[in-house]
């Protein structure tokens, strides 16, 4: 049974491609124009338009300037995409993503394959390329990798995944971050969110909630997107009217209480904008544990959204980002890279938004709730 809900647009994309499959629109026959659809539909033009784009990325029409969208002479190749994720099961914001995939290529007829996960901050060479090795002999056609991050080796371990899909003339689409320091650009995809404009909001609604002296707290080997956050929260500071303390970054683990407790007394923050929300939610528990009150002595912000943010102690300001949305954006963007592969690197951002809980003690600020 096909499904008829969900947004007009979809609704729409499945009508329009179920008569495709049928016959009803046979290839290479003119598909009615945007405004007869509008008519027929009782939609908008936008909402119409979106729904002859998806059905042009998926392969099932030509949109031609100045003369109207017309049916494939087939439909789209069913391609098969692998997914390289550290710690895929364990870590939470690329699992949503993932669903975000497999809704989307159970509407463009692709199939994913869930193989073994890379071990994160534990994986080694040797381990990622077996990972690597087991999906080139599954001839898949694309793979989304999100890039290795808390590990010494993770350059080496990086490059090493990029150079074996390559040579192997596999596409590969990044997920989240980067596969270089910021801010360099590699020559790869990247589906995400505006990370710096993200750390400047984030830093904003401190400055907003009172606090002059702000930190920015991530882990050791931070992740290219993570050091674009940081570059936000420089920009926030620099631009305020605000008379706010020196800028202070700082990599540390968030569990160690002693390296905590040295941060609070050198710098006396009042305001933390956390690298992402286990960082957050790590570094709240080691507050507890020294007697510090989140927010009325510091207040805290994080990013990612996800499930327990609104579970600890103290539920969690965070930058949300919606993964069901990034999830559909990756599938996108890797069937226009297999399309086209000379097209230039992109970045593809998803909008995100700020959630305001009780960790910045402005839960009840209209503009932001």
């Amino acid at each position: 049974m096909r499904r008829t809900d969900g947004p007009k647009y979809k609704q729409i994309w499945h009508s329009l491609k179920a008569a495709i499959e049928n016959g009803t629109y046979a290839p290479g026959v003119r598909l009615p124009s945007e405004f007869e659809l509008v008519e027929s539909y009782g939609a908008s033009r936008v909402t119409v338009s979106r729904a002859l784009k998806e059905l042009q990325i998926g392969g099932y029409v030509d949109r031609r300037a100045g003369s109207g969208t017309y049916v494939r002479a087939a439909t789209a190749t069913q391609y098969t995409f692998g997914l390289l994720i550290p710690e895929l099961g364990q870590t939470e914001i690329f699992e949503p993503i993932c669903q975000g995939m497999v809704e989307s290529e159970r509407d463009s007829n692709h199939i994913l394959v869930w193989g073994r996960s890379l071990a994160g901050s534990e994986t080694t060479l040797a381990h990622a390329k077996e990972v690597c090795a087991r999906l080139i002999a599954n001839r898949v056609s694309g793979v989304f990798f999100a890039p290795i991050e808390g590990t010494p080796l993770k350059n080496e371990i990086n490059q090493a995944v990029l150079s074996m899909m390559q040579e192997a003339r596999i596409a590969v689409v990044l997920l989240d971050r980067d596969i270089v320091e910021y801010p360099n650009r590699s020559r790869l995809d990247v589906v995400g969110i505006d990370n710096r404009r993200a750390g400047c909001i984030a830093t904003q609604h401190l400055i907003e909630a009172g606090c002059k002296r702000i930190a920015f707290l991530g882990r050791q080997h931070l992740a290219p997107s993570c050091v674009a956050r940081s570059a936000g929260y420089r920009d926030a500071l620099g631009a305020s009217e605000a008379k706010l303390g020196p800028e202070f970054i700082e990599r540390l683990d968030p569990s160690d209480k002693s390296a905590v407790e040295k941060v609070m007394k050198s710098y006396k923050p009042d305001g933390i904008v956390c690298s992402n929300d286990r960082t957050a939610a790590l570094l709240m528990r080691s507050l507890a544990e020294l007697d510090v009150d989140v927010p009325a002595r510091v207040k805290i912000v994080g990013f990612d959204d996800v499930k327990y943010a609104s579970l600890v102690s103290v539920p969690l300001t965070t930058i949300h980002q919606p993964c069901d949305q990034l999830g559909a954006a990756a599938i996108q963007a890797m069937v226009q890279r297999i399309a086209n592969p000379d097209m230039p690197a992109r970045d593809i951002l998803v909008d995100f938004r700020l959630v305001v809980r009780d960790s910045s003690g402005a839960r009840k600020s209209p503009a932001r709730s």
